[in-house]
């Protein structure tokens, strides 16, 4: 069945086991500096660009808006995007997150910037993911595992999604999201009102300077 019908679809083996270790790696390289220079105060608490721990949907646990590794990810998986949803896309914004033990996200359903999205399993202990493709609120849901590399592709802004406790240590995770390109808003919030990917959420609306000819 298509995406357009079902509103999700599982991808085995989107990134190879190679990449997706490389990501994790990666992003739990960048969790022990941003630890270390927040600690030291060699930056400032109120700065993003090394990522977070007060992200209100998961408190205390390490997450990244718009870094640029992920955001190249956001772009090198947008023509497979568009082959398994038939949608063409605009990306928006890419989200990562190093989850911890007893983390919980709750059922929700997202943002406009997130209509066509995908979680992309990097590592870590396995952790499933669970959605309603009824679209109803309160339904029991299906169960979906992902090994690193798979992904979860799902229209975002339609269908429930949730985890329950995580009772590993660390998995690691990034959620790409892409507009619809047809439709006018898409124009609009392309990059999620960023200049360009890979800056902060601090950029959205804001407007470059003219270049000079």
């Amino acid at each position: 069945m298509s995406f357009k019908k079902t509103k999700y679809k599982v991808l085995k083996h989107a990134i190879t086991p190679e990449l997706a270790e490389f990501c994790y790696t990666y992003f739990l390289n960048k969790r022990r500096v941003a630890r270390f220079f927040f600690d030291h105060k060699w930056i400032s608490p109120f700065a993003a660009e090394w990522g977070v721990w007060n992200d209100t949907q998961i408190p205390n646990t390490y997450s990244h808006y718009g870094d640029l590794v992920m955001e190249t990810l956001l772009q090198g998986l947008k023509e497979k995007m568009e082959k398994e949803t038939g949608y063409p896309l605009q990306e928006t914004y890419a989200y990562a997150r190093i989850y911890k033990t007893g983390d919980v996200l709750h059922r929700h359903k997202d943002r406009y910037s997130c209509e066509v999205s995908t979680t992309l399993n990097l590592g870590g202990d396995p952790w499933p993911i669970y959605l309603e493709p009824s679209g109803k609120k309160g339904m029991a849901g299906i169960k979906v595992d992902l090994e690193p590399g798979d992904m979860l592709l799902y229209s975002g802004c339609e269908l429930e999604h949730w985890r329950d406790a995580f009772p590993g240590k660390d998995c690691g995770q990034v959620f790409l999201h892409y507009n619809d390109r047809t439709k006018k808003t898409a124009k609009e919030n392309i990059y999620d009102k960023r200049p360009f990917l890979g800056l902060p959420a601090w950029f959205k609306n804001f407007k470059l300077p003219p270049t000079k000819k």
